[in-house]
C-alpha cells in the first residue's frame, strides 16, 4: 500500500507580511534613535531614551508610557 504523500505546511502569507513589517518599523525606530543621537551632538548614555523617544514617536505613544494608570489625585474631603 501506499503511503500517502507528505505535505509541507506552509505559512500564510501575511505572517511574512507581518515579520517584514516588524523588521521595516524596527529600522525606522533604529534610524530615528540614532538621528536624535546626532541632534544631541553623539553624546553617549542616552540609547535607551532615544530608543523610547523614536518608538514613541513612530508608534504614536507618549514617551516611556506603561501599561499601569497614573494614580489618581486625592481629593479633600468636601464638608456635607
Amino acid at each position: 500500500m501506499a503511503r500517502p504523500k507528505k505535505i509541507k505546511a506552509t505559512p500564510p502569507a501575511a505572517t511574512h507580511a507581518d515579520i517584514g513589517s516588524l523588521e521595516l518599523t524596527e529600522e525606522i525606530i533604529r534610524v530615528r534613535a540614532y538621528h536624535l543621537f546626532e541632534q544631541r551632538g553623539y553624546e553617549h548614555g542616552h540609547d535607551l531614551e532615544d530608543w523610547l523617544q523614536a518608538e514613541a514617536e513612530i508608534m504614536g505613544k507618549k514617551p516611556g508610557a506603561s501599561a499601569a494608570p497614573e494614580p489618581l489625585p486625592l481629593r479633600a474631603a468636601t464638608a456635607a
